[in-house]
């Protein structure tokens, strides 16, 4: 199946995936395409054993997209410069004490409290998963996806303050758990030679300061190009060129394309090529539009990854437990930082930042990048679980639990 038919199913599937979420189930538009793609998969998945000629197409596609290349490789870029481009850097500035601690240190702590208590349940249940494939598990499933919660608080009503705190860590925290998943990968592949401090410092530069300083330069000088002519359309053509270069060169450096992108979308975002703002106001309505064209496609993509995990039945109980330890060590690593920096817990907002830490394909695209081996499949399924009940429950959910919290005056909504 060559490129263009397979790029052409894909968009008529989320058209018509969008389109029915729209006109019948009503549900907000990332969940509802998630929620129908799921449900479709299922039936895929039944029908498969009677071969039909739609069934055959979807698998086909299914299976000949690389989902992991894909979305990091060409979509994560332009999601995230789009995702940037609207994010209000005072707003950031003002909170970037909790965000650099949430999207450092509570990555780390939420790495290694699920680490532990999955190694414990695997244990009870007799399930031998060695601890450093725990420890790598909890590495890529640790990290908020900043897709699927901008994708989600868009139309959420959590207060400000929280809204720019859990969107500020969801944008910065990619680049330090792909970090940690790459130490952990070495450690766990026995056919290389364990990384050294200074590789782990070192691979920490290249990745984390490499990404910003790509995303800075680049993004400053696509500014400039901007600022320096009145054509929309080739305003429009530099954004894009910006964004598809910053991919490229991170990848031919080994720097983190997610900060690299935020850094530019913030640049970009918060400067104005012209005096009257008209030129700024037109960008981010079109990378708006592309940012939610190019969700729609990516969350059918993320629906349609049942089809190739037909294994998953066999892990359903591990996936239950392992929600349930990823909430918990969610709650853990927003706790321990408040009780550090602020010396008191506000419960009212801890479970809201619990509940908002949302995982999305990201997660999905490192576990599918694993290199064979007997807990593949495992990670895998659960980590499409964890994926799966994040979108849809967390997200069906989250307004419900901002409710709750403000009416219970856990949460002032005069501070917040």
């Amino acid at each position: 199946m060559d490129v263009l038919t397979i790029i052409t199913i894909l968009i008529i599937i989320s058209a018509a995936f969008s389109y029915l979420n729209e006109r019948f189930i009503k549900l907000p538009g990332t969940i509802g395409v998630v929620t129908i793609s799921v449900v479709a998969s299922i039936i895929i998945l039944i029908a498969g054993k009677t071969s039909n000629g739609i069934t055959d197409t979807i698998i086909s596609v299914a299976h000949t997209i690389d989902f992991s290349k894909v979305l990091l490789d060409v979509m994560l870029g332009l999601l995230l410069f789009a995702s940037a481009l609207h994010f209000d850097y005072q707003k950031l500035k003002e909170q970037r004490l909790p965000v650099f601690v949430l999207s450092t240190a509570g990555v780390i702590v939420s790495a290694g409290v699920f680490a532990g208590l999955l190694y414990g349940v695997t244990k009870l249940f007799h399930t031998d998963i060695p601890l450093i494939y725990c420890f790598l598990f909890g590495s890529l499933i640790s990290p908020t996806d900043p897709i699927a919660v901008a994708a989600i608080l868009r139309k959420s009503r959590i207060p400000p303050r929280l809204n720019t705190i859990i969107s500020g860590e969801s944008l910065f925290n990619d680049g330090f758990g792909l970090v940690l998943f790459v130490v952990f990968l070495n450690f766990a592949d026995p056919t290389t030679a364990n990384l050294t401090t200074s590789q782990i410092v070192s691979l920490f530069s290249q990745e984390v300061i490499g990404g910003i300083g790509i995303g800075l330069i680049i993004g400053y000088l696509g500014y400039l190009l901007m600022r320096s002519i009145k054509n929309f359309q080739t305003i429009l053509l530099i954004s894009i060129a910006l964004v598809l270069s910053i991919s490229v060169i991170s990848n031919r450096f080994h720097a983190s394309i997610p900060l690299a992108a935020v850094t530019a979308g913030l640049m970009v975002g918060n400067k104005s090529p012209d005096k009257n703002n008209i030129t700024k106001r037109s960008l981010k309505q079109i990378w708006q539009l592309i940012d939610e064209v190019l969700n729609t496609i990516l969350f059918v993509m993320i629906g349609l990854q049942l089809v190739i995990m037909p294994f998953l039945r066999n892990y359903w109980l591990t996936g239950a437990l392992c929600i349930i330890m990823i909430l918990i060590a969610r709650m853990v690593s927003v706790s321990l930082p408040a009780i550090v920096l602020l010396r008191k817990l506000n419960f009212g907002n801890l479970f809201i930042l619990t509940w908002a830490g949302l995982r999305g394909g990201i997660s999905v695209a490192m576990a599918l990048s694993l290199p064979a081996s007997p807990y593949k499949k495992i990670i895998l399924s659960s980590c499409y679980c964890i994926v799966i009940f994040s979108i849809i429950v967390q997200g069906l959910t989250l307004n419900k639990v901002v409710e709750r919290v403000v009416n219970s005056k856990a949460v002032s909504p005069k501070k917040d």
